[in-house]
């Protein structure tokens, strides 16, 4: 196998820039990897990787790092395996899996929708989940399991009513985004008055699920999330040059040999059942599908949907949110969902402001 190393070009307004591009090659094969992009996959996951670990040694019974590792591989005393093989690692476990499920989904859903504010928050696909998810636990008082089949039930029907609703020749754009705000403001209602007919222990119970929290999460949640990921992320990212294409345009697209249309459905059927995934696991966490695509983009500075480096981002974003939850605020303990939203509601703003000064919104 050799290597060469080729400096691509690319403008931006401040200047033009270079980009380093290595080029692998074996045989017949070669694969361009973009070297920032790289090395900012492997510190975020580093970053969520030792995140979780803080996590796991956070709480009433602290446990050092080191410890925590000789735990999860198996080592150290009883009292320490049960408390972070047990009741901590399926909780980290199932943020890091909910936040690279919103990471990646929200990049594809700003992909075909060309547009920042394209994510499933913005969108009505979280809120479908949960309506799915509250009929079950208002009308049926169902299980954990038929909870995880409700919200992908109610983000599939969701999904599809967004897309028959946006579809004129294709699929494009601010149509997309504009008919999902009105369908999250209908959906949203209907999860309001699903809450208003529960009786008081299902309300509450239902309240609680509805902020975003990964409070009580066990094994249950992670083996499901585990099963879809492993998946559907492969799915995702066997498009992903298709997805790119389509950036330029479909006429390019399809000239290019790319079937458009099949892309974005695949594309788009994937992202909904990774969101509801996501949100029948931990509820509806905000914003971190909205805010994950941009950070990504901003932290590798390259153009397109950048994939995996939003799903490294969500992964960190949510661990890292639960852990200041869990820690910024003495002894009140907040739902992770809070914690996102404000911070998902300050970049909202800062987007939206960006937006209007460039004459787009």
């Amino acid at each position: 196998m050799t290597s060469t190393t080729t400096p691509v070009r690319r403008a931006a307004r401040t200047g033009r820039t270079v980009r380093r591009v290595r080029v692998l090659r074996a045989g017949g094969l070669s694969l361009r990897v973009d070297l920032r992009a790289a090395a900012v996959v492997v510190l975020l996951l580093l970053a969520a990787l030792a995140a979780g670990v803080l996590l796991i040694g956070t709480g009433d019974f602290p446990i050092p790092a080191g410890d925590v590792l000789r735990a999860v591989a198996g080592g150290g005393n009883r009292g320490q395996q049960f408390v972070v093989r047990e009741l901590r690692l399926p909780r980290v476990l199932v943020g890091l899996l909910v936040g690279a499920c919103l990471g990646l989904g929200g990049a594809v859903f700003q992909a075909v929708s060309r547009n920042p504010l394209g994510s499933p928050d913005v969108l009505g696909l979280s809120q479908g989940a949960t309506a799915g998810a509250l009929v079950v636990i208002v009308v049926f008082s169902g299980s954990a399991a038929a909870v995880t089949l409700g919200a992908l039930a109610g983000g599939l029907v969701t999904g599809l009513a967004l897309h028959l609703l946006a579809w004129r020749q294709g699929v494009h754009g601010y149509r997309l985004v504009l008919v999902g705000i009105g369908v999250s403001a209908v959906v949203t209602a209907v999860d309001g008055y699903l809450v208003t007919q529960a009786d008081f222990v299902d309300a509450a119970r239902a309240v609680v699920w509805m902020t975003g929290s990964l409070n009580g999460r066990d094994w249950t949640q992670v083996r499901p999330l585990l099963v879809l990921c492993a998946v559907l992320v492969p799915v995702v990212l066997a498009h992903g040059p298709g997805l790119r294409m389509t950036e330029m345009g479909d006429d390019v697209s399809h000239a290019l040999g790319v079937r458009v249309e099949r892309t974005r459905l695949v594309l788009m059927a994937s992202a909904v059942l990774l969101t509801s995934a996501a949100t029948a696991a931990a509820g509806p966490v905000g914003f971190v599908a909205l805010t994950a695509p941009q950070l990504a983009r901003r932290l590798t500075r390259s153009p397109g949907p950048n994939l995996v480096p939003s799903l490294c981002t969500g992964a960190a974003l949510l661990v890292t949110a639960d852990w200041v939850s869990q820690r910024a605020f003495g002894a009140d303990q907040l739902p992770v969902g809070v914690v996102t939203g404000v911070l998902g509601g300050v970049h909202l703003l800062r987007l939206l402001v960006t937006e209007r000064r460039a004459g787009r919104a």
